[in-house]
């Protein structure tokens, strides 16, 4: 039996509904157990075979995820968020300045390393630094994941499409950074300016009250030194072009080998339902190629001869809410690649795809990492909290991506 275009669709339909709410009514669910569910009705209905659902995942983003799951795991026994969180608040006077401090760092980090890996590290510390000053965390965190996704569209090592883009298109590192670089920096100016705006109780010029509590907190030096030290040589294997998953993967075996922890307590601080919502989430995602729901989605021969900026920005945006970033970028290689200037074309599939990522919770990776650890400290940052900045922020940075595509192109 052979996929079958309305069912598969039907089927991805309600589970992205499902992941997107967070939950279906009257069964307990969440958005691991509701993307397994998508899985298991695609198995059901033959629309996906059994056997081959290890091609569907992306396992170099499993592995990366879980090698950073490691690295954030030391850091965080080592008592490094402890430490950035004190720094962070000494050099920010009020709530609006530690925004901006909180949104300038996600945004550097993110262009260095894997946007996803930066939410992974940073969400449980912004919660619990929120918790400690008594401030609502949902703006803090919205920032976060927003901060993430327009920070990595500066490099082609800031997020997994980025990285498709560059193995296709052969464009350098510089040659790419140079080009999106301001498109970064203008974007995290749009993001600080928008969530003042949207949330203006949050960030009323008030002081933050907040005592560090870093002097009397017990900091394991040795391991701090030593998760520093193998995070400094990721980042400069990262960009020295090493392969990021090989890269983190072997960082983390070193981390690994130690006399002062045992290995469940690393392992204690892993979120291993998240590993299996994502591995879940690409069988789902992928299952619209086979079907040939994406085909019918795009012509690719007649959009070809009359593709520009502008509507390539617009397909890639609409695609990536509706079969998440990646799978965009994959289904419109071969009409990149067709194009008279596919320089400037890789160029706009690569930002236009990461800048669509902030419209709604399902735009990327980044976004579902923030919400999921957001719902195990039980916060709820929902879809339709996120989507109001979200939009806001999607539209403004995309107008700013176009006009300077147009600029230099």
């Amino acid at each position: 039996m052979s996929p079958n275009f309305w069912i598969t669709g039907v089927i991805v339909l309600i589970t992205f509904i499902g992941i997107a709410v967070g939950r279906y009514p009257i069964i307990k669910s969440n958005r691991t157990t509701i993307s397994l569910m998508g899985v298991a009705l695609l198995l059901l209905t033959r629309q996906v075979e059994f056997i081959r659902l290890p091609d569907y995942i992306d396992f170099d983003t499993i592995i990366l995820l879980f090698s950073m799951m490691i690295l954030n795991a030391n850091l965080k026994l080592a008592g490094f968020f402890n430490l950035a969180g004190g720094w962070m608040v000494k050099w920010s006077r009020s709530t609006q300045s530690f925004l901006a401090i909180e949104i300038l760092l996600v945004g550097v980090l993110s262009a260095l390393f894997l946007n996803d890996t930066i939410c992974l590290m940073f969400a449980p510390f912004l919660i619990n630094l929120m918790d400690t000053l008594k401030r609502n965390p949902i703006p803090y965190l919205v920032a976060l994941a927003t901060a993430s996704n327009v920070g990595s569209t500066a490099t082609l090592t800031g997020n997994p499409q980025n990285m498709i883009v560059g193995i296709a298109s052969g464009l350098s590192y510089t040659e790419f950074a140079g080009a999106l670089i301001p498109v970064a920096l203008l974007g995290l100016g749009v993001i600080w300016l928008v969530l003042i705006k949207v949330f203006p109780y949050d960030f009323s010029r008030q002081p933050l009250n907040y005592r560090p509590v870093t002097e009397t907190l017990l900091i394991q030096k040795p391991l701090l030194v030593k998760t520093l030290a193998v995070t400094t040589g990721l980042l400069i294997a990262f960009l020295a072009g090493a392969p990021i998953a090989l890269a983190a993967f072997l960082a983390a075996s070193l981390l690994l080998i130690t006399r002062r922890h045992q290995p469940q307590t690393v392992f204690a601080e892993f979120d291993w339902s998240l590993l299996v919502f994502f591995s879940a989430l690409f069988i789902v995602s992928g299952s619209l190629e086979t079907s040939g729901v994406t085909t019918q989605l795009i012509n690719v021969q007649e959009l070809a001869q009359k593709i520009n900026i502008w509507n390539l920005s617009l397909i890639t945006a609409g695609l990536s809410n509706i079969i998440s970033n990646v799978p965009a970028v994959l289904l419109l290689k071969p009409l990149v690649s067709s194009l008279e200037n596919a320089r400037l074309g890789w160029l706009t599939l690569a930002s236009a795809s990461t800048l669509a990522g902030n419209l709604t919770l399902l735009g990327s990776v980044a976004n579902l990492i923030v919400a999921e650890t957001a719902a195990r400290y039980r916060v709820d940052l929902s879809f339709w909290k996120y989507t109001k900045p979200g939009l806001i922020i999607t539209l403004f940075t995309l107008l700013i991506n176009i006009a300077w595509l147009y600029l230099i192109g």
